[in-house]
């Protein structure tokens, strides 16, 4: 029986009994709430005015770049966070299997796609102005009280409060739900040490103590120290994922049900009866509501997260894309998982553990000739030193380079990477610099370390044209101004660098940086050992590191809420032995034949659409976003209509081969609602079983 129809007895006895009237969530900053109605027209939910074609199109800029408006920021956030989860181009699907001119049946239908309502900000608090999680919640106006939904889209990545919406947060709009968001404490929190300035929840940047409670994120430094940093390391930053001291992936999922409480709220407000004393009534009850937790990467795990702590019956369904959930290892105790007939090499690893494998290893493994690697900006005279370098402290064995890059991709395998990622490694270590940069991030972030504890000698801050920290630019400047709509909460992100400090010559971008061990130019090998040992270790640092890990931890067990969790057999960033396949077999493992749980697994895709325009990537692998979107509509189905959920399995795709050619709906065809059994996932005996 769906979800939906075990509706909370308590909450009806109280509905019918007495009226009760709305209150705010205690956690709410009252003084924060920011309410803006959009028409639709000249602005909107969705795109912020730009449209279909706006999106696809070159980015907005403020009128004045040196002072821009909170509108002009939130637009531009708009059109950055929606570009970053999903393949932008018409020849990858934008604009015809997805995007905002797609209606829910997935025909073009809905023109430029622009969406009317009433959009909600506020801070949550525990009074100290320290936390400060943004919430907001999108109610559209095509929001029928009848017919009532919510879905989550808790930020992606380290994103700000838009950072789901091209996910989650669109399918919700378009099905009529109201959105409830959260940057889940991520976000674009940076904290200018040198000067003093930090943001505040529209982005806008001033002083800390002109913002007092109101900033987003203001590192926790005495004057003194604040002194001592700025003298021995001037012109650097604190960012609030990496440096608020808080842990905030332990309260991932309590975040999410927090978006949830103030998204019952809010529409209390909006549609409650008012009472003889002016306040609404509570018109919505958790039960009486579809609530779909849903979200991918970081955010799928907050919504996995959130459904295992679900004590009030807020959630009636999850949807997790390439979900970024750690298992407690209990969880998965007497539990295995294979491959067709064998057994995977590893599952279940800490993300901090398989990152800094990935940190150590990947520069080297994607000089390897066993596979073509897809390559944009690795320097391979760099790259080539690294793998020298591994071999002088012990960790490779090889002689010449082209074995030393094979067994860095060995060991790549041996730690729980599928060979459908090799061809990946690459780009996932020098674009953006994806893998050193979280793995520095998580590194501050468990250890709870402060930013002057400049954790392996690294730092954050503005570089001059030859790498060296130094003040701001004009320009520089400028983009800090305008951080809150380009920035992805995790630096090198605008015009903040990682610099390391301990370079031989001086401080400098740490991929330009001379690792003191070698001599060489290795994209700072030192610092990759020194962040691993942080996890092999056993100092006061590596022990205060893993107690933040298990903090982190999930049980598996859903009980009995119904999800789904999508993700790409090539996951690169988030590999699948470590998270789908790892939190199904718990999940399986836990609740037995109880479980309402599906994993979709999909073949040739993994976990950034938004490099597929990438050459290389558009031939070989296809959008996640597509199941992404069609496992929402399956939960919504189940909940709704009582549709049964299709078994877990493997979908087969078909990538274009061409990056000139347009991909259809052949290439991705829909999760089969009766698999083949040659592509049925199982689980037995403890055993996970996922099809070759």
């Amino acid at each position: 029986m769906p979800t939906l129809r075990v509706v909370l007895a308590a909450s009806v006895l109280l509905a019918c009994s007495k009226p009760a009237l709305n209150t705010a969530p205690s956690a709410m900053v009252t003084s924060s709430l920011k309410h803006t109605s959009y028409d639709g027209n000249t602005d909107d939910l969705l795109t912020a005015g730009l449209g279909m074609s706006g999106l696809q199109g070159a980015a907005p800029t403020a009128n004045n770049p040196s002072a821009p408006l909170a509108s002009e920021l939130r637009r531009l956030a708009i059109y950055n966070n929606y570009r970053a989860l999903v393949d932008i181009t018409t020849l990858g699907g934008y604009g015809v299997l997805y995007g905002p001119n797609i209606d829910t049946s997935g025909n073009n239908t809905l023109g430029q796609g622009k969406i009317a309502g009433d959009e909600y900000l506020a801070y949550f608090d525990d009074g100290s102005g320290s936390l400060n999680v943004t919430m907001m919640v999108q109610i559209p106006t095509s929001f029928d009280p009848k017919n009532p939904c919510i879905v989550t889209a808790t930020s992606s990545g380290s994103r700000g409060v838009y950072g789901a919406i091209a996910t989650a947060g669109e399918w919700g709009l378009k099905h009529g739900c109201a959105v409830a968001y959260t940057d889940k404490g991520t976000g674009n929190g940076a904290y200018d040490v040198q000067n003093d300035t930090a943001d505040d929840i529209n982005g806008l940047r001033d002083t800390s103590a002109n913002l007092g409670k109101n900033a987003e994120f203001v590192a926790s430094l005495s004057a003194t120290d604040r002194a001592a940093f700025n003298t021995a390391t001037p012109n650097r930053f604190a960012y609030k994922h990496a440096h608020s001291q808080k842990n905030p992936e332990k309260d991932w999922g309590k975040n999410t049900l927090d978006a949830i409480d103030f998204a019952f709220y809010l529409l209390n407000e909006q549609f409650g009866k008012l009472d003889s004393s002016g306040k609404h009534q509570i018109t919505f009850w958790p039960g009486q509501v579809i609530v779909i937790a849903a979200s991918v990467s970081n955010g799928g795990g907050a919504s996995l997260a959130a459904a295992e702590q679900d004590t009030k019956g807020l959630i009636s369904g999850v949807v997790a894309g390439e979900p970024q959930v750690q298992m407690s290892p209990s969880a998965l105790t007497g539990v295995t998982i294979k491959r067709g007939a064998n057994a995977v090499a590893a599952f279940g690893k800490p993300l901090f553990e398989y990152f800094t494998i990935a940190n150590l290893y990947q520069p080297c493994a994607a000089l390897s000739t066993s596979v073509n690697m897809i390559n944009t900006t690795l320097v391979t005279a760099t790259a080539t030193a690294r793998c020298n370098s591994l071999k002088a402290q012990g960790l490779l064995t090889a002689s010449g380079t082209s074995a030393l890059a094979d067994e860095a991709l060995g060991k790549l395998h041996a730690a729980g990477w599928e060979t459908d990622s090799d061809v990946l490694h690459s780009t996932h270590y020098t674009t953006g610099f994806a893998v050193p940069a979280v793995t520095l991030t998580y590194a501050n972030a468990y250890g709870r370390f402060s930013v002057k504890d400049s954790v392996c000698g690294y730092s954050l801050g503005t570089a001059s044209g030859t790498g060296a920290p130094a003040a701001a630019t004009t320009a520089q400047t400028t983009a800090l101004l305008n951080l809150f709509g380009t920035g992805n909460g995790v630096p090198p992100t605008g015009p903040v660098s990682v610099i390391q400090n301990n370079s031989s010559g001086g401080a400098i971008r740490f991929d330009l940086g001379t690792s003191a061990t070698s001599g060489t130019q290795d994209y700072d090998a030192d610092g990759a050992v020194c962040l691993r040992n942080l996890f092999t270790g056993t100092d006061a640092k590596a022990t205060a590191l893993k107690a933040g890990i298990a903090e982190v931890q999930r049980s598996g067990n859903l009980h009995g809420k119904p999800a789904i969790l999508v993700q790409g057999r090539a996951d690169t960033l988030v590999p699948i032995n470590h998270a789908s396949r790892a939190y199904y077999a718990a999940d399986q493992f836990a609740e037995g034949a109880g479980s309402k749980v599906r994993f979709y697994e999909v073949a040739n895709a993994q976990h950034f659409d938004a490099f597929l325009p990438i050459a290389g990537y558009a031939a070989r692998l296809v959008p996640l976003h597509r199941y992404v979107i069609n496992s929402l509509d399956l939960m919504y189905a189940y909940l709704k209509n009582g549709t049964p959920l299709p078994p877990s399995q493997v979908v087969r795709t078909t990538p274009r081969g061409n990056a000139t050619t347009q991909i259809s709906a052949t290439n991705v065809p829909p999760i089969a609602a009766s698999p083949a059994a040659s592509d049925t996932i199982s689980f037995s005996a403890g055993t996970l079983t996922v099809p070759e």
